[in-house]
């Protein structure tokens, strides 16, 4: 399968990778003051079993996070920086109050062993309020679970991340699986957006992947 660097609204990806990044617009965002918090999304709950990564890739996004996280605290700088990787491919989300920032933050994670591209979609606004990021982390709750109640997906295939109600999805599916993903992802109460951060793969991939049937 042929791989390419993909372009999309002035970030860069880092090295080669196809990838679907696909936005479906709603209305606003919330936003607050509090100190620099830097956050990682945990794989630890993902089932080895029916996780598409390999282990050492679970491993290895673990590693980044916790690498990632250090270093943007090095940065010292004013906000709140998430930093979310599935499969050596990072995401940035939350606040920073300067462009500035904003770029110095994806050098930095960047430069992370083994980090193979990075999201840059960190808002230039002042840092989201304590009750925003809760409602967030609610939220997520809510996706996560109108994807088990449509059964016609992977649940845990795909990596929720919520920021002020833009909810990311994040993991290795079918263009069949992205847009399915998308389509439930909108229909949660107070979802304000939708972004697609997924690696695309094909039919014939997922085969390869999928745990073999119990007879």
């Amino acid at each position: 399968m042929n791989r390419q660097t993909l372009l999309a609204g002035g970030r860069r990806w880092s090295r080669p990778l196809t990838l679907a990044l696909a936005v479906t617009l709603g209305a606003g965002t919330l936003a607050g003051c509090a100190p620099l918090l830097i956050g990682g999304a945990m794989i630890g709950g993902t089932m080895m079993v029916i996780d598409r990564r390999t282990s050492g890739a679970q491993v290895e996004d673990q590693a980044i996070e916790l690498k990632s996280a250090s270093r943007v605290r090095e940065l010292a700088l004013p906000g709140n920086v998430n930093v979310t990787s599935y499969n050596r491919m990072v995401l940035l989300t939350g606040e920073v109050t300067r462009e500035a920032d904003k770029a110095a933050v994806e050098q930095a994670v960047s430069r992370v062993d083994a980090v193979r591209s990075v999201v840059n979609d960190l808002a230039v606004m002042e840092p989201s309020t304590i009750g925003s990021r809760t409602n967030d982390g609610v939220l997520s709750g809510k996706v996560k679970a109108s994807f088990i109640d449509a059964k016609d997906v992977q649940a845990q295939a795909a990596k929720v991340v919520t920021e002020r109600g833009i909810v990311y999805l994040m993991g290795r599916v079918t263009e069949r699986e992205a847009n399915r993903y998308a389509e439930v992802a909108r229909t949660v109460p107070g979802v304000q957006k939708v972004v697609r951060v997924f690696e695309i793969i094909t039919e014939a991939e997922l085969a390869q992947i999928q745990p073999a049937p119990k007879n």
